[in-house]
């Protein structure tokens, strides 16, 4: 397993072997010793699936949970476009957009460090994405920023109008959020 910095700070790709055969493949998704050892430990307290269809755009969410929230994601079935958005006040990639395309068949998940926005859209017809969490769901500290703000400039790759939440569509913009208050600390 390989761990590739990202732009945003904190931020990793990292990238594990498939072993396929007439059966499919076999791929070792987490190991904690390759976060571990010279990065970010990620010690986890829940495991989500999201399963989406495609032009649905799921994000930008962050926690703003007093222990943080790191996230390691992973495309378990299909493809999708995995998203990154510095939030943290006073980090040098503050605002700072990342995007990693993610599918079941690469062998790449995608570390999120505490403090940053999460997003992603489906690019296959349908997709699964896995996600291990360093701290549990907390309804009241978890927060959104419009994933279609303008201001930010996220290339979504869509070839229609995107499938939001309504939660996701009525979201504060990145600037709201700051005047606000609302966003994490680095």
């Amino acid at each position: 397993m390989k761990r590739l910095a990202l732009g945003v700070e904190g931020a990793y790709v990292l990238e594990s072997s498939l072993w396929p055969d007439d059966r499919g493949f076999f791929r070792e998704w987490f190991r904690r010793d390759v976060l571990g050892d010279e990065g970010p430990e990620l010690n986890v307290r829940q495991a989500n699936l999201s399963m989406s269809r495609r032009g649905v755009v799921r994000g930008l969410h962050y926690s703003m949970a007093p222990e943080g929230q790191a996230k390691l994601v992973t495309c378990a079935w299909g493809e999708l476009v995995d998203v990154i958005v510095d939030v943290r006040v006073g980090s040098p990639t503050y605002a700072q957009v990342e995007m990693v395309e993610l599918s079941a068949e690469a062998g790449t998940s995608v570390y999120l460090p505490e403090g940053v926005a999460h997003g992603f859209c489906v690019t296959s017809e349908m997709a699964a994405l896995t996600y291990l969490l360093s701290s549990p769901y907390n309804g009241a500290m978890e927060l959104e920023i419009n994933p279609l703000d303008e201001s930010l400039r996220i290339p979504w790759p869509l070839s229609g109008e995107p499938l939001l939440s309504e939660k996701d569509a009525q979201a504060p913009s990145l600037e709201e959020r700051r005047l606000a208050q609302e966003l994490p600390r680095y």
